[in-house]
């Protein structure tokens, strides 16, 4: 090879690297796929419209399961104006049932979100000899399964079905004594293994 040619390769190489740099690209034999953009995070949605939920109805929560957790996502419920405090605390107690019982929004379930409520299930109100803010269920809690209970417990605790108390009184559709149940951490973080405490109630 002439020292001519030799120098002229030197010279070609130089500037393709040249080149290379100026672009902003740098020569590599290394695969560049990171792979798919990541997908939604785990139990993680969007911020809500507040102002439009409130047009559609009582804006309340509901609480999903998610990752082993009870989650808490936002709904509405109808409740007619002017409805009585015994009948206004049924109808939401039945709006955040249904709830619920339903199906979890595709979003949602993108999430990571579910439910273990399931029947279709009717709440009333107290019979007679039971405290004034009993809710009777047409399926008897000990009936349920620990997820379900769970979820329905705190939702119905954290809403104005219940005292605010972080409690609620429920029983079944037959004439059993009807009990207090708990919300509390142990329950809203490990609901298959923390089922809501309990203690017997009566009136007065």
């Amino acid at each position: 090879m002439t020292k001519r040619r030799l120098l002229t390769l030197t010279t070609l190489s130089a500037l393709s690297a040249a080149l290379l740099t100026g672009c902003g690209i740098r020569s590599t034999e290394v695969p560049t796929d990171f792979g798919p953009a990541p997908s939604r995070v785990h139990c993680s949605l969007s911020e809500p419209n507040i102002s439009t939920q409130a047009e559609r109805g009582l804006p309340v929560q509901v609480f999903l399961l998610c990752g082993s957790q009870l989650v808490a996502v936002d709904r509405t419920v109808r409740v007619p104006d002017g409805t009585a405090d015994s009948a206004r605390r049924v109808l939401v107690a039945q709006g955040l049932l249904d709830e619920l019982e339903a199906t979890p929004s595709a979003t949602e379930k993108e999430a990571g979100y579910t439910t273990d409520v399931r029947g279709a299930m009717g709440v009333t109100g107290p019979r007679p000899g039971d405290p004034d803010e009993t809710l009777r269920l047409s399926t008897p809690p000990n009936d349920l399964t620990s997820y379900a209970l769970a979820q329905i417990v705190c939702t119905f605790s954290d809403s104005s079905a219940a005292e605010g108390d972080g409690s609620v009184i429920l029983g079944g559709p037959t004439r059993d004594t009807p009990r207090r149940y708990e919300c509390t951490n142990e329950v809203r973080t490990r609901p298959g293994s923390n089922e809501p405490p309990s203690t017997e109630v009566t009136d007065g």
